[in-house]
């Protein structure tokens, strides 16, 4: 697979993260650009539970932007790892229908009715709330930091009431990218650097 705008904005995504010490053991410091595989897939799993990171398959984008396989995997989940060309460290992992989703948003198709389910456990930066395709943010604008979040893509994300279309308090459930049919509900865990009771 080529790289293109939509890969490259793929790793951007399409969100309970370790103090500083435990997210270097659990591998979920950013990765150098000359990481080796096991770098990159430390950091890809650190998005997850590690009973689900550890079955994960993982995959990354190299040298030549081509996808590849880190590692196989079972489980039903996938993982990615950070995405160097955003401020914060946001790997994510995704289930069956959450990585259907996420290839439909590479590819600028319509995503499937399905329901999928994602982890972004350490965090992660995007460039805008309402652009499902934005690699920086509009001028005046920040990047929106929204810290560990869990994801729910698909048509439940706009079905669900009571959510804000806005990320005016990204510490708070909201729906990102509203009214496009890449819509999906963020769903805050922590606050950056908060221990969970699994890692404590």
């Amino acid at each position: 697979m080529r790289a293109t705008p939509t890969i490259v904005s793929l790793l951007a995504l399409v969100s309970w993260t370790a103090a500083a010490q435990q997210v270097q053991e659990q591998g979920g410091q950013r990765p150098g650009t000359e990481s080796s595989d096991e770098a990159l897939i430390k950091n890809a799993v650190s998005a997850a539970p590690k009973a689900v990171g550890d079955k994960a398959t993982v995959i990354a984008l190299d040298a030549k932007g081509e996808m590849r396989t880190l590692r196989e995997g079972e489980g039903g989940f996938t993982c990615i790892p950070d995405n160097p060309t955003t401020p914060g460290n946001d790997p994510m992992c995704v289930d069956r229908n959450g990585m259907e989703w996420v290839q439909a948003w590479m590819s600028r198709q319509e995503p499937p009715d399905k329901v999928g389910f994602g982890y972004m456990l350490i965090g992660g930066s995007d460039a805008s709330n309402d652009d499902p395709f934005a690699t920086a943010p509009k001028e005046g604008e920040k990047w929106i930091d929204t810290g560990p979040h869990v994801m729910i893509f698909g048509p439940a994300a706009e079905r669900m009431p009571g959510y804000p279309k806005s990320a005016e308090n990204p510490r708070a459930p909201y729906v990102m990218w509203s009214g496009t049919p890449y819509a999906h509900l963020m769903i805050p865990v922590g606050e950056p650097g908060e221990l969970t009771a699994e890692q404590k």
